[in-house]
């Protein structure tokens, strides 16, 4: 049976013109002359790939495409319609991503995280809905650093990253101090594997770490401020969320990593660098 999106090793039964046909007496799928290799015979077995040709036809290559039936993987946008997009996905034919399967705007040159399914037409198509597509049980336990794809954002529960590209997490909205955009890349820790298989994810490393990198980054801004701050770490969270992208703990942790440090101070209305 020859079967669309997938590799297959089938046997050449006829030549022609055009090229080869491959299969059995019952089902057969043309490979181009042209990529027809010379030596071939009748009766050879050739490794291809089954997709459809512009006019919907299955047709055969031995050209390797970026993702096979049910698998994911990140693709160029070539072109836009009102349709639609066409993906780059390593073959002669573009890969259509229907509107419907869309889960934000995408842009020519812009590349998205994508899965490969079968319509109702029986065509070949792409989805950035791959949710089903990803595995559970992955290989990573609490507090390992991991690098995922973001492919989607759910207001109430927070952004969904594929890790790997073959497995489910999550970074929960509270762990989410800054935007994420849907096709970024991201490195996050683990911070709990449920018992379903899935991960739960901050981009947050583990607090005596982050806590150096929030105190550097405070010291930074502060710097480029002029060397003080007008308020001290008991302003309002969405001020410190605005100045400098983390919560009012993490400041406040952070600040006090620096004065520990005696890298600044604490006046009634100001924090300040001190000189060194």
């Amino acid at each position: 049976m020859i079967e669309l999106g997938k590799y297959q090793i089938l046997k050449v039964v006829r030549k022609s013109t055009i090229g080869v046909y491959l299969g059995d007496e019952r089902e057969q799928v043309l490979l181009p002359k042209k990529q027809v290799p010379q030596d071939i015979s009748v009766g050879d077995s050739i490794k291809v790939f089954i997709y459809r040709d512009s006019e919907d036809r299955l047709i055969s290559t031995v050209n390797q495409p970026l993702l096979t039936l049910g698998e994911v993987a990140m693709l160029t946008v070539k072109d836009v319609s009102k349709n639609g997009a066409y993906l780059d996905w390593g073959l002669e034919k573009d890969l259509f991503l229907p509107y419907k399967e869309q889960t934000t705007q995408v842009r020519p040159g812009e590349r998205y995280l994508i899965a490969l399914y079968i319509d109702k037409s029986s065509r070949l198509c792409g989805t950035m809905n791959v949710y089903d597509y990803l595995e559970d049980n992955p290989p990573y336990v609490k507090d390992d650093q991991v690098s995922g794809i973001v492919y989607n954002y759910n207001e109430r529960f927070g952004a969904f990253v594929a890790v790997d590209n073959k497995y489910h997490g999550m970074l929960l909205k509270r762990e989410l101090h800054r935007n994420v955009q849907i096709g970024e890349q991201i490195e996050a820790r683990v911070i709990n594997v449920r018992k379903d298989g899935k991960m739960d994810l901050s981009l947050q490393k583990k607090a005596y770490l982050q806590m150096e990198d929030d105190a550097k980054k405070i010291y930074e801004i502060i710097e480029a401020m002029g060397g003080e701050l007008p308020y001290t770490d008991k302003a309002k969270p969405e001020v410190i969320k605005n100045d400098f992208n983390m919560s009012k703990n993490e400041f406040k942790r952070g600040i006090g990593r620096l004065l520990k440090e005696r890298k600044v101070s604490i006046g009634v209305n100001s924090i300040k660098l001190t000189k060194e």
